[in-house]
């Protein structure tokens, strides 16, 4: 029985620090790529993929820098001062360090210098995360309407108004421009901080963008 574990691929996009990376997939959209370790780039593993609109996501979390696990962990979006059972949570702090996460196929690039890649929305994942298995998403038995979200269910935050002087709008291209308000909206901030005088900094891509939030609007401050 084979319980080797590889990396296959790793992914490219504009997560290069924790800060600001969406909580969950799916809620941001921002486009990422899929790019794999030379040994997997055959283009007969990616026959019938085209034909499936999303995609589960296997990785590792790279970032995690100790061995130890916890039994129980502080949720952000419990403003980190209730412990619940890491179980019922997605914290990185669990016995293996995997996780996983929805995503959207925007496109598969058959002939990219790199192999096939594969270009996804809605990723949350760090730039350079290391990923160990893709499988298609199946509608018919992935997807449960009926489900509840534990505490998740009642600890909901409301999509941030999102200010960006028009000057500074022009440091970005539209493209881009679209993806960052999709994720400040999302408030990147830790749940446990509030302090509308406080002036936050946040790598995305080749920017570095500083705002400050008040009550439930997000002002972007400066682009460099």
């Amino acid at each position: 029985m084979k319980n080797k574990i590889e990396t296959i691929a790793h992914i490219v996009n504009d997560f290069t620090e924790k800060f600001g990376v969406p909580r969950q997939s799916g809620m941001a959209d921002t486009i990422s790529k899929i790019v794999f370790e030379p040994k997997y780039r055959v283009l007969e593993a990616f026959r019938g993929l085209d034909e499936f609109s999303h995609i589960w996501i296997l990785w590792l979390f790279s970032e995690v820098n100790t061995d130890d696990w916890s039994p129980t962990v502080r949720p952000p979006i419990l403003g980190g001062n209730k412990r619940m059972g890491v179980f019922a949570t997605r914290s990185p702090f669990r016995p293996n360090s995997i996780g996983m996460s929805s995503v959207k196929i925007h496109s598969i690039d058959i002939n990219s210098k790199d192999g096939p890649v594969i270009y996804v929305r809605g990723a949350d994942l760090m730039n350079g995360t290391p990923i160990i298995d893709i499988k298609p998403y199946l509608p018919f038995t992935d997807s449960h309407p009926e489900a509840t979200g534990g505490f998740t269910d009642y600890n909901k935050k409301e999509n941030l108004k999102v200010i960006i002087p028009d000057n500074l709008q022009k440091k970005i291209s539209s493209a881009k421009l679209h993806s960052l308000k999709s994720l400040l909206q999302l408030d990147p901030r830790p749940g446990y901080q509030n302090d509308p005088g406080r002036v936050y900094k946040m790598s995305f891509g080749e920017y570095e963008v500083h705002f400050s939030v008040d009550n439930t609007t997000l002002t972007v401050l400066n682009i460099t």
